[in-house]
Formats: C-alpha cells, sequence, structure tokens
C-alpha cells in the first residue's frame, strides 16, 4: 500500500517535515529511521560516501533535541575510545569516569565495518542491554538511545565485515541511493547560501519521544497478525535458497516495526499492509542464502519479497459466517 494512502501521526509529522527542509528527496529513509526509534530499534545504512547518511542523522538528532555524538570507526580504534575510560585524578585520588561517544541520544557509527571486531562488540553490548561495561562496572545508557551504523558496500579492503550476531541486532536496514538529476539541483540550490540545517530547531523533547515510544508499545497487533509474522518468518527456515532463516529475534523485530509504521501512519493497531512493507527492510540482512544462491545472483530482498508474496494474508472472519 502507498505511503501517501495514510495520513501522518501529527507528532511525527513536524519531524518529517524538518528533515524534508534539509533532505531532498529521502522522506521514506526519514519515516523508516523514526520507525527504528520509535520501536527502539537501531539502523544499520549501507550506501556509499557522500549520499547524506551524516546529514539524516544529524538533522534527526536536532529535531527531536537529543544529544549527538558521532563515532569514526578506524582500525586503529579501541573499545575504550567508545565506551570511555577512567582516568586517575592525582587531586581527588580517585578514578573518574570519561564518558565515551556512545553516552549519547543518538550515536552515529560511522563506518562500523572499518574497525576490528573487538570494538565493533563494545558498541553491540550497549545496543543489546542499555549499558556498558567499563572497569567491571556497568553503566547505564541514556534514554532515549538510538544508533545509526553506516558501512561502505563497495569497499572491502581493510574492513571487518560484521558478523550474524551483530546484524542481527539491527532492527533495519536502509539505502539512500543516489537523487535524481531535479534532486540534486535542489539540493545545490538549497546549500548555494546558508545550510538548511542551521535553520530548523527542535520540534519534539526529549519526555515527548520517551513519551511516544511508549505508546508504540501500546499499539495494537491482532491474533493473525502476530500469525501473519510468524508464518513469514518461518518460511524463511525452509526456503530452498536460505542457508540460515531469520530467528525468533526476527519474528519480535518484524513485529515492533509494524507497530511503530503503524503508529507513525496515526493507527492505535497494526494491518497485514504494515508487516508487508517493513519485511523487506527488518528481515533481508537476517538472512544468509546458499552459495548456490549467491552464484546465481540471488538476493536476501528476492526472498523476503517471494515470501511475502506467497504466503496468505489473514483475513478477519465474523463469527457468524
Amino acid at each position: 500500500m502507498s505511503q501517501s494512502a495514510f495520513m501522518l501521526n501529527n507528532k511525527i509529522s513536524d519531524v518529517i517535515k524538518n528533515i524534508n527542509r534539509v533532505m531532498v528527496g529521502k522522506e521514506e529513509v526519514a519515516i523508516l529511521s523514526l520507525v527504528s526509534l520509535l520501536a527502539k530499534g537501531h539502523v544499520l545504512l549501507e550506501d556509499v560516501p557522500g549520499v547524506g547518511k551524516t546529514m539524516l542523522v544529524r538533522t534527526l538528532a536536532k529535531s527531536l533535541n537529543c544529544e549527538f555524538k558521532r563515532i569514526q570507526f578506524t582500525p586503529d580504534l579501541l573499545p575504550s575510545d567508545v565506551t570511555g575510560v577512567s582516568i586517575y585524578n592525582p587531586k581527588t585520588t580517585e578514578f573518574e569516569f570519561r564518558p565515551g561517544p556512545i553516552l549519547g541520544n543518538i550515536v552515529l557509527a560511522d563506518e562500523i565495518n572499518r574497525t576490528s571486531p573487538k570494538t565493533q562488540s563494545s558498541l553491540l553490548e550497549g545496543m543489546e542491554e542499555a549499558s556498558i561495561t567499563v572497569d567491571g562496572q556497568s553503566v547505564p545508557l541514556k534514554k532515549p538511545f538510538f544508533v545509526m551504523a553506516t558501512q561502505n558496500p563497495i569497499e572491502y579492503e581493510g574492513t571487518y565485515p560484521l558478523p550474524e550476531a551483530q546484524l542481527d541486532r539491527f532492527l533495519l536496514k536502509l539505502k539512500m541511493g543516489y537523487p535524481t538529476y531535479q534532486e540534486e539541483m535542489e539540493m545545490l540550490d538549497r546549500t548555494s547560501g546558508k545550510h538548511p540545517i542551521d535553520t530548523i530547531d527542535s520540534v519534539m523533547t526529549l519526555e515527548e519521544l520517551a513519551a511516544v515510544q511508549e505508546e508504540v508499545g501500546e499499539v495494537y497487533v491482532d491474533r493473525t497478525i502476530q500469525q501473519y509474522i510468524v508464518s513469514l518468518t518461518s518460511a524463511t527456515r525452509e526456503h530452498e535458497d536460505v542457508y540460515l532463516g531469520v530467528s525468533p529475534r526476527g519474528s519480535m523485530a518484524l513485529m515492533k516495526a509494524a507497530k511503530a509504521y503503524a503508529y507513525v501512519y496515526d493507527r492505535d493497531y497494526v494491518v497485514p499492509d504494515d508487516v508487508q512493507y517493513v519485511a523487506d527492510f527488518v528481515l533481508a540482512h537476517r538472512l544468509i542464502l546458499t552459495s548456490e544462491a549467491n552464484f546465481e545472483g540471488v538476493t536476501p530482498e528476492d526472498i523476503v519479497r517471494q515470501l511475502v508474496e506467497a504466503t496468505n494474508v489473514p483475513v478477519k472472519r465474523n463469527v457468524s459466517e
């Protein structure tokens, strides 16, 4: 179903308007990023440099009045560079904790696949547990906490591919793509003077954002929709081109994303169209295909679309029927 068929929730529309003032032609990615944030998930943004990934995250953070932190991942980055470190203060004769960039509300993990698995795992702990461990002590992260990680799909030399366990921690995997000719011309017009990000103001407080996240959790999911979700994820485990299918965590992620997507479009209940729309972004990066399927050029997105078309959509029937 087309997104334009629904009206955006009033609480969300102002955020999207802000992003549209800065970004050109990226409303779908902006909405899906908000879906992940409202569902208390995280996003993996895979695309080539220069298409606006960093600007999207900065605009989102400024619109929501969130503390923005950026981590530039490099091969020599240490876990303490992400989490922070305790430093001895000779004046107080005590160790003082200096927080790392992960102690922000919205964190951009730029080129996450360029750092070692040991450093990647320090980010993974925060994403999964909402806390980090420093010198044996657990430090809670700020709320809300949202990670948008980026990686370049073209360059593989000197990179460390994310393991399946870490990919599974991302609620959505998105791509931005190049702008059209007209969109790129508009970008030049907008940035010829003062950058548009300098002209926007926050339209939501942290307290309001936290309240919206709680409202998303209350969105109703009918039993038939839950069965539909499980049918989709179960089918990935039986597909002949799939070596490893979606785990139960993927089923929960699909339901969370569908609830947030329904809320964004001002509904307090989930319909099958919500599940179908977000399925590609939630499930594809959780699939590992067989070597034969990879050789034949089959993609995980192809598999998800096949299964969405093949799985029966639930229909609510009257008791009298």
